[in-house]
């Protein structure tokens, strides 16, 4: 995170105007990476600014572009940002990373803060800090993005904190109940001021969870998984390529190869394998033919396997 990952830098020890030391990097206070609980304690540490303090920080930010004030402003306010994350934590993400969106809402809010406005900064800073976390919720929550307008959010980030509510103050025989009712469903509307179906479709949402089309195991249970009965092996390329193969030879390329034949080993070999009556049956037998020709059966056989032999190199060629 960008407060937390800044290994300590050297300080002086003269005080500075603002009540915290003078640094030369205002991070080098906060401890180095990788130990979240030592950052939290670290930051709740650090001395707050009074209001003088605060607007004379702010206004040399401002009007002259100074760093350190700004290091100072966003320094003495870290303890907000963990105070708000926490509030989120509900969603299983990780604190660390709630924290890290919370300080860069944070520098933007001191980046555009205007210390002529009369308001305190931590009033200030509060909205710029939810934006931040809100929007890091929202995309990383599930793989399917679930809010998108302004009402699906607000419905979000309160429906499952009004509905615990509702659950608490509902009688002992709907405790077990997961799904409002059409009652709390038009008081979640009206509280939020959003419309009915939009309750309903959040609830549905949010009730679904995420599924992994591949098996995450390596327990032989990839026939159950998903990606087993989504697939359509119809489409898949190398089966496509093979059956587009198949009708050209079955087409084009067997016309190709009848051509190569002489005129009776070709009407042999469609007789035996092309030749289909109206009634169904097959062409003319061999021994049918050998009594055409005037030979055996068996010549009539040699013919046709040399004649087969013909058409599949001519096939292939």
């Amino acid at each position: 995170m960008s407060a937390a990952v800044i290994t300590a830098m050297p300080t002086t020890t003269t005080p500075g105007a603002t009540g915290l030391p003078a640094l030369r990097d205002p991070w080098a206070m906060l401890p180095s990476l990788g130990n979240l609980d030592a950052y939290i304690a670290a930051v709740n540490r650090l001395p707050l600014l009074t209001l003088d303090e605060e607007q004379s920080l702010a206004r040399r930010l401002r009007e002259q572009g100074d760093l350190a004030a700004a290091g100072r402003l966003v320094l003495s306010h870290l303890r907000l940002v963990v105070s708000v994350s926490r509030q989120y934590l509900g969603y299983g993400l990780p604190h660390g990373d709630l924290i890290q969106e919370g300080n860069i809402g944070l520098m933007k809010a001191v980046k555009r803060f205007d210390p002529g406005q009369g308001v305190r900064l931590v009033s200030y800073a509060l909205h710029w800090i939810k934006a931040e976390i809100h929007e890091y919720v929202l995309k990383n929550w599930r793989m399917v993005k679930l809010a998108t307008t302004k009402a699906q959010r607000k419905l979000f980030f309160n429906l499952r904190s009004m509905k615990q509510g509702l659950k608490a103050d509902a009688a002992d025989h709907d405790l077990h109940r997961s799904t409002l009712t059409d009652a709390e469903i038009d008081l979640v509307a009206r509280d939020l001021k959003v419309k009915r179906e939009e309750v309903i479709e959040m609830e549905t949402r949010l009730s679904g969870g995420d599924v992994a089309l591949e098996p995450q195991t390596d327990d032989g249970e990839e026939a159950y998984a998903p990606i087993a009965y989504l697939a359509d092996e119809r489409s898949e390329p190398t089966r496509v390529l093979e059956a587009m193969h198949r009708d050209h030879l079955a087409s084009d390329g067997v016309a190709r190869a009848l051509e190569v034949l002489d005129a009776r080993s070709r009407r042999i070999v469609e007789e035996r394998w092309l030749e289909v009556r109206d009634d169904g049956s097959g062409g003319m037998t061999l021994h049918e033919l050998a009594a055409e020709y005037g030979v055996s059966a068996e010549r009539i056989r040699q013919i046709e396997a040399a004649a087969l032999k013909k058409m599949k190199a001519a096939m292939l060629a």
